[in-house]
């Protein structure tokens, strides 16, 4: 959406465009806002209207001055926000190091959704961890969506990684709490509406990676 030559030229976002895309029956309105400090106030007037926001963070650089500029502005407008992780497929990718950071420099209540399947050039899909499924790109230019069961080797760290999703949720989530002091099973759709619950009330921030 960057339609300005400059934009073009600079390969970043100056002025913020708005577009839409339909997700089943609902419509989803976007504005993409320029990253750069320069043009910080046109994220300071997105962040009036929005609904919700995702915070983009690399999979190689991480928490960058910026990020830490942005969040803060997302606070300031209470703006609920999701985490996304991305080029996973560059040299150096580590989103669990990435994470930790939105931890400790956004202090954000940040848990994995989502477990990579492969890093860097092996990058291939991810483990999607409220389904327990796995997900992978296939066909041309990897737009076709393969799912299917969790590998086999990497059945134990899916499950570590989504007993802290659970935990994490569960701090800030009654009814999810509940069900975990109760050593009750976690179903997929409970653990999916504690994430709604907590994301809107702005007490977690869901980490997801691409696929």
């Amino acid at each position: 959406m960057d339609h300005m030559e400059l934009e073009r030229e600079k390969g970043i976002t100056i002025q913020s465009a708005a577009t839409y895309c339909r997700w089943k029956d609902t419509q989803i309105n976007i504005i993409d806002t320029p990253g750069h400090v320069d043009f910080t106030i046109e994220v300071e007037r997105a962040l009036r209207v929005l609904d919700g926001a995702v915070l983009l963070l690399c999979g190689v650089g991480g928490v960058q001055s910026q990020s830490i500029t942005v969040d803060r502005q997302m606070r300031r407008y209470s703006v609920p926000r999701l985490v996304f992780v991305n080029k996973l497929d560059r040299v150096g990718a580590d989103p669990w190091r990435v994470i930790q950071q939105g931890r400790d420099k956004l202090r954000l209540n940040a848990a994995a959704v989502q477990v990579p399947i492969g890093l860097e050039d092996f990058h291939e899909g991810v483990v999607d961890l409220v389904e327990g499924r796995a997900v992978r790109f296939g066909g041309k230019s990897g737009l076709e969506v393969l799912e299917g069961p969790v590998p086999e080797e990497m059945k134990g760290e899916v499950e570590a990684r989504r007993s802290e999703l659970i935990e994490r949720v569960s701090e800030v989530d009654d009814e999810l709490a509940e069900k975990f002091l109760a050593e009750e099973p976690i179903t997929p759709a409970a653990l999916k509406a504690a994430i709604r619950r907590a994301t809107l009330a702005n007490k977690f921030q869901a980490a997801r990676l691409p696929w």
